[in-house]
């Protein structure tokens, strides 16, 4: 099984010390083209007078954008070490089980419009980079869409990390998905919703959503489930929650699996 995570906006403050990243060392070698270019025009756009728009982020986050400039000298620490916010919170690694944290090791992926890719034990600085930034080349020239750009690379990168065997199960939100999705394995996938069950009906909520998506990753890690089949992961996590399994709409679209939550506001 491979689950996949959307990043955090949020990071954790730099290490105190500790070596740099190491771009050559992280998983995934197959997008390091890629990486290299979205880095290399990360550091030539986050000093630009117009940072703060490219990077879609307002003053308040001025300090973190001036900080993309010592991306590769700032200590590095373990992705999910990095990482925070809602989803992060929901999954809460560091009081995983021993063995929920071996097969975190092995089974999670965190797709980042800055690496592309990361496993939980790649060492990475904290670093502002939203998806939907629009960056320029040390040139000078617009870099383009880095959805479009990752989209070229990662679907096959997902799809040799699952194997030919085993089920994915993808947690990120849509402007995530947008980076590729692993169609070449559309058939083993279950893309992951969810809906708060209220009394004028159902709805998306984002807090609330990403919250739940990381606990769906926790209790997959902890319970040590390995389905292997759609209804055999809508199964396990019936266990704790209302699921509600849709097939492909059609050939090469994923399966979805829409975990209703109810609605505890009032």
């Amino acid at each position: 099984m491979l689950i996949v995570l959307p990043p955090s906006e949020a990071k954790a403050a730099p290490a105190r010390r500790g070596h740099p990243v190491d771009p050559s060392s992280l998983s995934f070698p197959a997008l390091a083209g890629t990486r290299d270019r979205v880095l290399a025009a990360t550091l030539a756009s986050c000093t630009r007078g117009d940072a703060l728009r490219r990077f879609g982020v307002g003053p308040s986050l001025a300090d973190e954008l001036a900080r993309d400039a010592r991306i590769l000298e700032l200590p590095a620490r373990p992705a999910l070490e990095v990482f925070t916010g809602v989803l992060f919170d929901g999954l809460d690694a560091p009081t995983l089980s021993a063995a929920a944290r071996r097969r975190a090791a092995a089974r999670l992926v965190v797709v980042s419009g800055l690496w592309g890719a990361l496993r939980p034990r790649d060492r990475i600085p904290p670093y502002r980079l939203n998806v939907c930034a629009a960056l320029v080349e040390p040139d000078g020239a617009e870099l383009g869409g880095l959805e479009p750009l990752w989209r070229a690379v990662l679907p096959e990168v997902l799809a040799e990390a699952l194997g030919p065997r085993g089920l994915l199960v993808d947690l990120r939100s849509s402007s995530y998905l947008a980076m590729g999705r692993a169609t070449a394995v559309a058939d083993r996938t279950v893309e992951v919703r969810v809906l708060r069950d209220g009394p004028t009906g159902r709805s998306v909520v984002s807090h609330m959503a990403k919250h739940t998506r990381g606990l769906v990753a926790r209790h997959l890690l902890q319970t040590g489930a390995d389905p292997r089949s759609p209804e055999g992961l809508a199964e396990v996590l019936s266990d704790v929650w209302k699921v509600e399994l849709q097939a492909p709409s059609r050939a090469g679209r994923p399966w979805t699996a829409d975990v209703v939550v109810a609605d505890t506001s009032s």
